[in-house]
């Protein structure tokens, strides 16, 4: 009876919850009402210590390496699947304690405590979501409808719990205007209850489904839109080492990452919507001339900068792939300096984004690099809503996790009220500088290229060491023995990685492949292995091949 008992009490829990979520998820894409799961996922995140925080990331992360799937790819939904099934199953668990309270209660509990136990559970999880949601929506009819929300969860969970519970199976009925008694089972009423809530659930996230792509090709058009005002932005046409005779071993990573296979990461669980039209970007503080700048006055009023940009993030493990390289277009934020004219006590820019992101950069670094850029388009157009449209910045030499995107405001501040970035703050390195690394990317087994007598097997990858640039790849078989040099295809910049090749003398049997790299100034990349926290991974990357 008790193991009925728990088995009926997580099936209500599951009959109540799901299609509560999926109404959450159609109320979001419909009415833009915010999302729930996401919010309360997102502000848990946000307030929990660093370690744990980056506990949960290292965990998720290898998680999806170990059963074979891209994190570049997956993380993101892997974290908003967490996030939606943390949810649930708090419904699910909070609905299975109002079962056990109407079990132990009996007929003694009205259904109108429902709404009580709703108002517990609602009120709370209402007030997280509006103290961190990016709802467009009133905030106060935000918390309304959740509220509201909530209290018919309580009271239909009440109701069902008393439903099962009671001894009682009657039910009343009208047919053809008589009333007449209908006497069901439990069985009938969970059949009956199962095909109700079903029904709930696969419409509300179907028709989200349907309203969100229509969000997306909005969103699209909108971007479409904003290319017609960026007249100094022209995109990448052809690489510029197309000549270079040097060529990728076969299933080297491409050499250029189109933007839609950028790699994604962000602080929240989805992208931060900004309307460009609108946006505007405050730069105040210690300056003589604060400013408040449009998109158009950055796209129009500056001498555009255009650069091949690689850009890693500290999270990603060694031969990950959290690394990807595009062309970038800004205004120098040198150029932005010199117009509001920062004063003499000025230090630092304290830089806001609009999804709850901060970083500091320190304005002897912007002095001494004319590169560091706030863009605004990647390859030849704005860059995309998820990536941080309308502006986020470019700091050479840096993790990602030093660089804002969907920028709002930059404040210059000086030495007494400068405070630590986002994951500075939760324990991360505070230079960020990316350490110099090489990856095997593919031995190319189906590829042998006969020389005479001997055959060869092209092997393949990349090297990259931020703007210090590589000037020598090596790579060796199976643990002993010399390094051979590889060969060096030119990169696309300063700033990007490179790509090498090396072609191997054929030899059958099972092999290790081991790949290092020396920076342009001779500093030889580390071998030291050290996880991603709190300064970047580091070691030597290797690859098995059976031949």
């Amino acid at each position: 009876m008790r193991l009925r008992s728990l088995g009926l009490a997580a099936l209500t829990g599951v009959m109540l919850s799901a299609p509560m979520v999926a109404v959450m998820y159609l109320a979001d894409r419909w009415l833009d009402l915010s999302f729930p799961p996401f919010d309360t996922f997102d502000l848990v995140a946000r307030e929990l210590p660093g370690p744990l925080v980056t506990f949960g990331i290292d965990t998720m992360i290898e998680v999806l390496m170990f059963v074979g799937l891209s994190v570049k790819d997956f993380a993101k939904t892997a974290e908003q699947i967490m996030a939606i099934g943390g949810f649930f199953a708090a419904g699910v668990v909070a609905t299975a304690v109002i079962y056990a309270i109407v079990q132990w209660r009996g007929p003694e509990l009205r259904r109108e405590l429902g709404l009580l136990f709703g108002a517990i559970v609602g009120v709370p999880t209402a007030l997280m979501t509006v103290s961190i949601t990016q709802s467009s929506a009133s905030l106060i009819l935000v918390l309304v409808w959740l509220v509201a929300l909530f209290l018919a969860w309580g009271f239909a969970s009440v109701w069902v719990a008393r439903r099962l519970v009671l001894s009682t199976s009657t039910v009343y009925e009208s047919e053809d205007g008589d009333n007449s008694v209908v006497v069901y089972g439990r069985r009938q009423f969970l059949i009956r209850m199962g095909a109700a809530t079903a029904a709930v659930t696969v419409a509300g996230v179907g028709l989200g489904r349907v309203l969100s792509m229509s969000d997306q090709s909005r969103l699209e058009e909108e971007l479409a839109a904003a290319e017609g005002n960026m007249p100094g932005s022209v995109a990448m046409v052809e690489l510029p080492n197309e000549d270079d005779p040097v060529k990728p071993a076969l299933g080297t990573r491409p050499e250029y990452t189109q933007v839609r296979d950028h790699y994604k990461v962000f602080i929240r669980s989805e992208p931060t919507l900004i309307d460009g039209a609108t946006w505007t970007l405050p730069v105040v503080g210690l300056v003589n001339a604060p400013t408040e700048f449009t998109l158009d006055d950055l796209m129009n009023s500056y001498e555009p900068r255009s650069e091949f940009v690689t850009l890693s993030c500290i999270s990603n493990s060694v031969g990950g792939d959290l690394i990807s390289t595009t062309y970038w277009t800004g205004v120098s934020l040198q150029d932005i300096l010199r117009d509001v004219q920062p004063s003499e006590e000025a230090r630092y820019l304290d830089i806001t984004s609009g999804d709850g992101f901060y970083e500091t950069v320190a304005l002897d670094l912007i002095e001494s690099d004319p590169r560091i850029m706030l863009a605004y388009a990647w390859d030849g157009r704005p860059i995309p809503f998820d990536h941080g449209f309308p502006l986020r910045i470019w700091i050479p030499d840096r993790y990602g996790m030093k660089q804002p995107k969907w920028i709002t405001g930059i404040e210059v501040v000086g030495e007494r009220t400068v405070r630590d970035g986002y994951w500075v703050e939760r324990g991360w390195d505070e230079i960020a500088r990316v350490h110099g690394t090489s990856v095997v990317d593919t031995v190319a087994v189906d590829s042998i290229i006969g020389e005479g007598d001997e055959r060869l097997i092209p092997i393949g990858g990349i090297a990259y060491a931020g703007a210090r640039g590589v000037s020598r790849v090596e790579v060796r078989v199976d643990g002993e023995g010399p390094w051979h040099e590889a060969r060096l295809r030119s990169p696309l910049s300063d700033t990007t990685w490179v790509i090498w090749r090396y072609d191997w003398p054929f030899d059958a049997g099972r092999h290790t492949f081991e790949v290092r790299a020396v920076e342009s100034n001779g500093t030889p990349q580390t071998t030291e292995v050290n996880p991603a926290r709190p300064s970047g991974a580091t070691g030597i990357h290797s690859r098995k091949a059976s031949l």
